[in-house]
C-alpha cells in the first residue's frame, strides 16, 4: 500500500460520513449542490457534448486525438441521492483519454425525486444510441450505485434480447441494497467513508415501487447467467469488498467471464484518487479493457 493511500485514507477519517444515519443522510440531501462541472483540464485533450434524453442531461466526452468509435456508458455513483463530484470527473477523463474511447455520462434524476425504474428507463434509451454510433462496441462503466446500475443494465438487456455490452466494469460497486451480508459490521470498522443506516435509507428513497431485492437495486441477487465478461476493481477497506468477493464467486458459479481485482488499503472508489499509484494503475488496466472489447 502506498502512502499516498494510506494518507489519503486517514484524511478520510475525519471526514463527516454522510450516510452515518438516516437523518445525517436527509440533512445532507436537503444541502446538496449542483452536479461538479467538467474540468478545464478535461476540455483540453477532449470535446464535450451535452444532449438532453427523456429531459436529462447527458454529456459525451470524445478524446480529440485517438478516438477509437467505442463508447462507454458510464453511471455515477453517490448513493442515488448525490449528484456527481469531481472525483468522478477523474475517473472519467483518464478513461477516455488513456482508451481513446468516449464516455457517456448521464445526470439520472436523484432521489427522492428520481426512482430506479425511471432510471433504468432513461438508460435504456442511451444505450440504443451508444449501440447505433458505436456499431456495437459499448461497454458498461459504473462505480458504487453506478455500479449496480451498470450490472443490472446487462442483466435487462441479456433478458430482452438486446445487444449485449462488450464488458461490464464494476468500481467499488453496491450490489445488495439492502445490506444484509453478515461480514458488515466487521468491515464498518475499516471502511472511513460508509455507513449501513444511511444507505439502506437511501436505496429505499431509490427503490419506488420495487423490492429493494430486485436485480434492478440489488443484482447480486439476479440471475448472472450468460452475462458478458464483468470486472470488478475493489478495495479490502470498503463496505461493499464482502459483497464484491460475492458476485465474483457467483459469476465464476454461473460460468461467466469475472475478473476480480482487490487493492490492498483501498477505500471506497479509491479510482477517483489519481494521486495514488494505485487509481493510476486500475484505472490503466480498465483502459486497456476498454481497448481490447473484453
Amino acid at each position: 500500500m502506498s502512502i499516498s493511500m494510506a494518507i489519503t485514507r486517514a484524511l478520510l477519517r475525519v471526514t463527516p460520513t454522510s450516510t452515518s444515519s438516516i437523518k445525517s443522510l436527509h440533512r445532507n440531501i436537503a444541502r446538496r449542490k449542483a452536479p461538479a462541472p467538467i474540468p478545464a483540464s478535461l476540455r483540453r485533450y477532449a470535446d464535450v457534448e451535452t444532449t438532453m434524453v427523456q429531459g436529462r442531461t447527458v454529456i459525451r466526452i470524445t478524446p480529440k486525438s485517438g478516438a477509437t468509435g467505442v463508447e462507454v456508458v458510464y453511471a455515477h455513483g453517490g448513493a442515488y441521492v448525490y449528484p456527481l463530484v469531481a472525483a468522478h470527473w477523474s475517473i472519467i477523463g483518464r478513461i477516455a483519454r488513456l482508451s481513446g474511447a468516449t464516455v457517456v455520462v448521464p445526470l439520472y434524476d436523484l432521489a427522492p425525486e428520481g426512482h430506479a425504474a425511471d432510471a433504468y428507463s432513461l438508460l435504456a434509451e442511451i444505450y440504443d444510441g451508444a449501440l447505433d454510433r458505436s456499431d456495437g462496441h459499448v461497454v458498461l462503466a459504473g462505480d458504487s450505485a453506478g455500479g449496480a446500475l451498470s450490472l443490472g443494465q446487462a442483466m435487462h438487456y441479456r433478458d430482452a434480447g438486446t445487444t449485449a455490452p462488450e464488458a461490464v466494469v464494476l468500481i467499488s460497486p453496491w450490489l445488495d441494497a439492502t445490506m444484509s451480508n453478515p461480514a458488515l459490521p466487521e468491515l464498518v470498522r475499516v471502511d472511513p467513508m460508509l455507513a449501513r443506516s444511511g444507505l439502506v435509507e437511501a436505496a429505499q428513497l431509490w427503490a419506488g415501487d420495487l423490492d429493494p431485492q430486485d436485480a434492478r437495486l440489488s443484482p447480486l441477487f439476479g440471475d448472472l447467467h450468460a452475462l458478458p465478461p464483468v470486472h470488478i476493481f475493489q478495495g479490502d477497506r470498503d463496505l461493499f469488498v464482502a459483497d464484491s468477493r460475492l458476485l465474483a464467486s457467483r459469476l465464476t458459479e454461473a460460468g461467466g467471464p469475472v475478473e476480480y481485482r482487490e487493492t490492498p488499503g483501498g477505500f471506497h472508489v479509491f479510482l477517483g484518487a489519481p494521486w495514488t499509484p494505485e487509481a493510476r494503475r486500475e484505472l490503466a488496466h480498465i483502459a486497456a479493457i476498454v481497448r481490447s472489447g473484453a
